[in-house]
């Protein structure tokens, strides 16, 4: 027994010798080398466009690389360019056209470098181009608001509307909170919030506000104030501040939604799992929700909120991993389902009826629905960079902003067919619903001299 062990392990040593002298050749002529950390960035950028669609030519850049390294870009086996040779500032710029049957979603592209070697894997993302359509089933108005429009919320019971603006970057120093007619769109009232604290060496700016939601039982607004990770409390007659909570409340805050029967807020922190809480009433912060993701090794971070006030139910979607979450209001437990079809989810509705949740998610341009189980419905192509979504009870239609299309999708509830694809300016931002049917939009302008840019837009089913 002993001799064929023996003699087995003597073939199994020359085989593995043979093959070893065999492949040391090829090994040597291979980029074995020492391996580099891959440091470079690359972009893919749409032509006069915010959205790289099938058939589109677009601009490929690279930056941070070493002066005169060779660079390949590898779609599968397919090439992107050829030569690409960065400068002596570490950059490289060229043009390419897409297939026009380039199929849509996410494709991986292999970067590779030489001299030094290094690899990595990005993602050149082809969005779905919808076709206008539809307008003339709604009556639409627009007026100007801006600069640099965020949200809006409605108040049913007293027929306002509350946007929020915040224009430029860190530290803001313009932002606005204004009150509108809801039926005639004209403004009735806004005020600047007050200025914020410095950070560090750093001006603090303004107090700038983003998300926004009404309290009709106590006649306030709730607003967050995302830079200095907080919210403060407005009185709906005359904008006067009720409070100002103090900075480091609610880490980037994002939505607020308030619960008026209940007299609770909510607002949603973007990138963690956890949701903070406030009495509506004696406005103290309360204990907060906490939503863990059932991802391994992933953190939910809790991006919109929708609330089902009746059935004490609140929703929301994770930016961070391809999850939905339903919070039980009277325990604080949530439900967290799977999105395997959804990446970057941003915006969510629900039917409080049937329990049904919507989620649009700017990673992969869809609108995903999915039962109360957490099973998915269906799926569906919307336009370039979805970002929020609204319910229409009485129509059942959902209502999309696309950001980087800039459309707003209407689309039935129930099978997921797009009813109308309308123009929506330049960077559609956000979408509200009043207990009337009328649906309520903001945009954001491109630029100074963008003429479509921030506006409120009303949008009222013809009979």
């Amino acid at each position: 027994m002993n001799n064929v062990i023996g003699r087995r392990g003597l073939r199994a040593a020359l085989l593995s010798s043979a093959l070893l002298a065999g492949a040391a050749p090829l090994w040597a002529e291979s980029v074995f080398d020492a391996p580099a950390e891959f440091t470079g960035m690359v972009q893919f950028m749409p032509s006069g466009a915010s959205a790289i669609y099938a058939g589109d030519e677009i601009e490929v850049r690279g930056d941070r690389f070493a002066p005169g390294q060779e660079i390949r870009l590898l779609r599968g086996t397919a090439a992107l360019g050829e030569g690409i040779v960065a400068d002596a500032e570490g950059k490289f710029a060229f043009r390419t056209t897409l297939p026009g049957d380039a199929a849509l979603g996410l494709h991986p592209v292999v970067v590779q470098t030489e001299a030094p070697d290094s690899a990595t894997v990005i993602t050149l993302k082809v969005s779905p181009e919808i076709p206008l359509s539809g307008a003339e089933r709604f009556d639409i108005a627009a007026v100007a608001a801006g600069p640099g429009l965020y949200q809006v919320a409605v108040s049913d019971k007293n027929g306002w509307l509350f946007v929020t603006s915040a224009n430029g970057r860190p530290p803001v120093k313009e932002s606005k909170l204004q009150k509108l007619d809801a039926r005639t769109l004209g403004l009735l009232a806004e005020v600047t919030p007050a200025d914020a604290p410095a950070r560090g060496d750093r001006e603090g700016g303004v107090h700038a506000v983003y998300g926004v939601g009404v309290d009709d039982a106590n006649g306030t607004v709730w607003v967050t104030n995302t830079r200095q990770e907080t919210v403060a409390v407005y009185r709906q007659d005359d904008l006067s501040l009720v409070k100002q909570f103090e900075p480091g409340v609610v880490p980037h805050a994002r939505d607020v939604v308030v619960d008026a029967a209940a007299g609770r807020a909510y607002a949603s922190t973007s990138t963690t799992g956890q949701i903070a809480v406030f009495d509506t009433a004696t406005l103290e912060v309360l204990e907060p929700i906490r939503i863990a993701s059932k991802q391994r090794g992933g953190e939910f971070g809790a991006m919109s909120l929708a609330l089902d006030a009746e059935g004490g139910k609140l929703y929301t979607v994770s930016l961070n991993t391809p999850e939905v979450a339903r919070v039980d209001l009277a325990t604080g437990a949530a439900d967290v389902f799977a999105l395997p079809t959804a990446q970057r989810g941003a915006g969510i509705a629900a039917d409080p009826a049937t329990g049904r949740m919507f989620v649009v998610a700017q990673g992969t341009d869809n609108l995903v629905a999915l039962d109360a189980g957490g099973k998915v419905l269906y799926d569906v192509p919307v336009g370039a960079g979805p970002l929020n979504v609204a319910w229409h009870k009485g129509a059942n239609l959902l209502v999309v902003t696309n950001r980087a299309a800039g459309t707003l999708t209407a689309v039935n509830a129930d099978d997921g067919q797009i009813v109308a694809n309308l123009d929506g300016g330049s960077f559609p931002n956000h979408v509200a619903v009043a207990a009337d049917g009328t649906i309520y939009a903001v945009n954001k302008r491109r630029g100074a001299e963008d003429a479509t840019g921030d506006h409120v837009r009303s949008l009222r089913l013809k009979d």
